[in-house]
């Protein structure tokens, strides 16, 4: 159904959504959005993107019965009634297992059936009026399928923190997710289809806590304390801690390759940086912009090349996006703009190692030095994945860039200190952690990593 909504080229809310034996079933209102539901068929996708061959049969139908049937004034009175011997003061509490079976409706012959949305509005119109304080509410046993009308439980009885539909027939998740916004604390679900879904108990727990971040228990289960975070109360945020290299060994190793990689993408022929990657290796660059963002960014630069999952909705360009193979990483490296990286903001953290793969990150900022945004400052953090090549050297079997604007508040103490070139014989003052990236042992040009 998100595949379907997600294709449609018309806004729709399903109704009286459910499955039919290998199909599911459901109305909208206009003939417009039935007519670009017909353009869906077989273009969806499930959640890895993958084609999935779903065709959709429109066609005419008369208002179903779940939506124009209502409950008589007489009927709702006798509702009342029999809900009212069903709640328990004391608890707040309204017991509602197998509603429909109950002798004070049957003798009035009165057909309760909770999946039919004009009886879960009835039902819950009687909540609201008489029960406005209701902490728990049983429905189990009711062979719910869908959740529909229950969804305006959020604004109807929004105090409700207990609820019981055990023993029912929902089989997908999406069901409980059109009641996300109702703060439970317990939920009971056990005998429903849902549950045999999931390949392990952690996967089930995680999945109805993304619909109830609040739950504390799951089918009689104490599940572990959720971690909130309180965004009322200040805190101080503790300053960025500095490199991390793991051993003296691989930190000369690490800040050798930064050294030479640096000088060249600056100052050198970056054709001279194929050197450092393998003949297979794979390079994507992300910049957090969009081109539907009302505000222009000076990124735009980077935007083609920019292959953001978080924006990108084609699978076809989250493959296009990647640049495999040295020969296309090195083109591309090409094209980018030309930059000055500010050694004094480096931080590297190299939080994976074996004897056959180094895993690092290096964040800091660097500078245009032409073209329209001539000037501007970046903030970046580039990953490397890397494996051995020889006893001193690394050779790139993946690197991943991201750059983003930097807040003017980041750019005071910036460029301060100006950086060596290829040619350059004396050197102003530096820091320590620049002393030991720009420790000269090897001229920047040639690249034999």
């Amino acid at each position: 159904m998100n595949s379907i909504q997600r294709h449609c080229s018309v806004p729709f809310t399903p109704v009286d959504f459910h499955f039919m034996q290998n199909g599911a079933r459901f109305f909208v209102q206009e003939a417009s959005t039935a007519s670009a539901l017909m353009d869906v068929s077989y273009k969806n996708c499930d959640e890895e993107s993958r084609k999935v061959c779903i065709p959709v049969f429109v066609s005419h139908s008369a208002i179903p019965y779940t939506v124009w049937y209502k409950l008589k004034p007489e009927e709702m009175e006798q509702l009342k009634l029999t809900l009212s011997k069903r709640f328990d003061v004391s608890q707040q509490a309204l017991d509602l297992q197998r509603l429909r079976l109950d002798p004070d409706l049957v003798g009035y012959d009165i057909d309760i059936i909770l999946n039919r949305r004009s009886c879960m509005a009835a039902t819950l119109q009687v909540i609201e009026k008489y029960f406005p304080e209701l902490l728990s509410l049983n429905l189990s046993s009711n062979k719910l399928y869908q959740l529909d009308g229950l969804s305006d439980i959020i604004q109807m009885a929004p105090t409700v923190k207990i609820l019981n539909l055990s023993k029912n027939e929902l089989t997908s998740v999406w069901e409980l997710s059109k009641m996300q916004g109702l703060k439970l604390e317990e939920l009971w679900l056990q005998g429903n289809p849902l549950c045999d879904t999931f390949p392990d108990q952690s996967t089930y727990v995680r999945a109805i806590r993304e619909c109830f971040p609040k739950l504390l228990r799951l089918d009689g289960q104490e599940l572990p304390s959720p971690v909130t975070i309180d965004v009322d109360t200040p805190y101080i945020v503790k300053p960025c801690k500095g490199s991390y290299f793991g051993s003296d060994e691989l930190k000369s190793l690490v800040l050798q390759f930064l050294k030479q990689y640096y000088l060249i993408h600056d100052y050198g022929d970056r054709q001279v940086l194929a050197g450092a990657y393998h003949e297979e290796a794979c390079f994507s660059l992300t910049i957090p912009f969009h081109p539907e963002d009302p505000a222009p960014s000076s990124l735009c630069e980077y935007f083609k090349d920019s292959r953001n999952m978080k924006k990108l909705k084609d699978p076809y360009l989250w493959v296009q996006l990647l640049k495999p193979t040295k020969r296309v990483i090195v083109h591309t490296l090409c094209v980018l703009p030309n930059t000055q990286h500010d050694f004094s903001s480096l931080v590297v953290d190299t939080w994976f190692q074996t004897e056959t793969m180094l895993c690092f990150s290096i964040c800091g900022v660097f500078k245009a030095v032409e073209g329209s945004s001539q000037g501007c400052v970046r903030a970046f953090t580039r990953t490397f994945i890397a494996t051995p090549a020889g006893s001193c050297s690394l050779c790139i079997v993946n690197d991943e860039l991201f750059v983003r604007d930097v807040d003017p508040s980041e750019t005071q103490s910036l460029f301060s200190i100006p950086l060596p070139t290829p040619t350059s014989s004396s050197m102003h003052p530096l820091s320590q952690q620049q002393q030991d990236i720009m420790q000269a042992s090897s001229t920047p040009s040639e690249m034999n990593l």
